[in-house]
């Protein structure tokens, strides 16, 4: 079924959308914040793998996918330095986040915990090092083209055409992240063919987010002036 995963990412885009209004109310230290947050859930849930349609992609591609959208509304509300201060915050929140689970997967466990748990907590937080790299390269590069993007095509258009700057920035930026991902993540671990139709499988369904996202960026503009 393809309507309720629709309405997980209606909900998703909804509350990311929320937070950003409300950092215009209290600070954008909200939104750096659920940014963040957004990228340490992302690394989190991205072993299991979902189906969507056709299309297999991590769990995180929802999240993930939403990450553009709040770099977006940053770049547009507060500026491109507070939307790269976001991508910053959320690398070292990531760091923080890699050394907490490595130390607590090494930690030997407690004798009174079901070994059998134990090692399920292992196998899904024991990240690969090549699959950790290859996310933080894909992240920083294309979440600083995402931001470089907006204020360009903004500037270009003299500040109009809201859905064209955000849509041509994210999806642009969301390739330039499926693709270096994917590429350092699992080339040679897989057949070319496979490593395709996974790059294709995810982007597709990055560009239904990016798509479905355009309403929320006008809302989320709309109720920051009005709040103004």
């Amino acid at each position: 079924m393809i309507v309720t995963p629709l309405i997980w990412i209606i909900s998703t885009l909804f509350i990311v959308t929320f937070c950003a209004v409300l950092a215009v109310k209290r600070g954008v230290e909200i939104a750096i914040g659920v940014f963040a947050a957004l990228t340490v859930l992302a690394n989190l849930i991205a072993v299991k793998q979902i189906a969507f349609g056709p299309f297999i992609a991590p769990a995180a591609v929802l999240v993930y996918a939403t990450t553009f959208l709040m770099t977006d509304i940053i770049s547009e509300l507060f500026g491109k330095e507070k939307a790269k201060l976001a991508v910053w915050t959320g690398l070292l929140a990531n760091l923080v986040m890699l050394v907490s689970v490595v130390i607590a997967v090494r930690w030997t466990a407690a004798p009174i915990m079901d070994p059998a748990m134990a090692n399920a907590f292992d196998t899904v937080f024991g990240f690969a090092p090549r699959v950790v790299a290859a996310s933080m390269v894909a992240y920083i590069v294309s979440q600083h083209h995402d931001i470089w993007a907006y204020s360009f095509w903004k500037k270009k258009t003299n500040g109009r055409y809201l859905w064209f700057r955000n849509n041509a920035s994210t999806m642009v930026s969301q390739l330039i992240d499926t693709s270096i991902f994917i590429t350092l993540a699992f080339y040679g671990v897989f057949p070319t063919a496979v490593l395709w139709e996974i790059l294709v499988g995810q982007y597709a369904i990055k560009v239904l987010i990016a798509a479905l996202d355009t309403p929320f960026m006008y809302i989320a503009v709309k109720a920051a002036r009005m709040s103004k």
